[in-house]
């Protein structure tokens, strides 16, 4: 195989984040993380503590979302939810921008909304991914276009001390013409954007539409470092059924079909 089963078990964030998870489901779903080696599981702020407890000794990280999913809330709120979420134990914290204020061109007032969570989590030794959610950038905002913007927010996002910049929340589901609701999540347009416009030492993770083994070889073909995902145990079961017929383990999938 082209990566080993260490390589892409620790991109995965195992998502455990639907509104209608119970406690219970919670608990399977860090057992699930603690099974398959992932990097993390990234749950819900009440869950953090317990979750810690779950995944103690199983090297699997805690991380937490912040202003999830819209990233409305003030920035002393994001800030005060990160203290909580690393007191509780988290490692990582995943928080979404003021997605108002950046289309509104008000740079200054993200930049700032970025930098006190990032401020707060490092000083409780956490890192911090930064959510754009791309699906409602399509148009571009603030005068700039949609790759322009994005680039905007990487650069912003690196001068505020983020560890990571993040396309989606899987959450960021936009009207279609036909009155449904979908996204697109990651893409690898975007995923190659990203990369591009951060220096080496800001990490890009990819969320929403990497929903099997080939989508996330390709994240990490395209220089991702970790992805979003509830089909955990489907993409690294299919990696050890290859793995065992010798195959290659080279990608011939694509990302951004929507779902995670």
């Amino acid at each position: 195989m082209k990566y080993s089963y260490s390589d892409l078990a620790k991109m995965i964030d195992h998502s455990l984040l639907h509104p209608t998870m119970t406690d219970a489901d919670l608990k399977a779903g860090c057992e699930l993380a603690a099974k398959y080696q992932v990097a993390s599981v990234c749950i819900k702020p009440y869950a953090v503590k317990q979750a810690v407890e779950w995944l103690r000794g199983s090297g699997v990280l805690v991380g937490c979302v912040i202003g999830f999913p819209h990233g409305n809330s003030t920035t002393e709120s994001k800030r005060y939810e990160t203290e909580l979420a690393c007191k509780d134990g988290a490692n990582e914290i995943d928080m979404v921008i003021n997605l108002g204020k950046a289309l509104g061109g008000d740079f200054d007032y993200v930049e700032a909304d970025v930098k006190a969570v990032c401020d707060e989590a490092h000083q409780h030794g956490a890192k911090v991914k930064v959510i754009f959610e791309n699906d409602y950038l399509t148009a571009g905002g603030a005068g700039l276009s949609s790759d322009d913007f994005k680039r905007k927010l990487c650069e912003l996002c690196e001068r505020a001390g983020a560890d990571w910049v993040k396309t989606s929340t899987g959450y960021g589901f936009v009207k279609q013409a036909d009155g449904s609701y979908n996204y697109k999540g990651a893409t690898e347009h975007d995923l190659a954007l990203m990369r591009a416009s951060c220096s080496p030492k800001v990490q890009v993770k990819a969320a929403g539409g990497v929903r099997d083994l080939d989508g996330l070889i390709k994240v990490r073909d395209l220089g991702g470092s970790r992805c979003g995902a509830t089909a955990t145990a489907a993409m690294m079961d299919d990696y050890r059924k290859r793995a065992a017929a010798g195959e290659s383990g080279e990608s011939s999938g694509k990302i951004g079909s929507g779902g995670y």
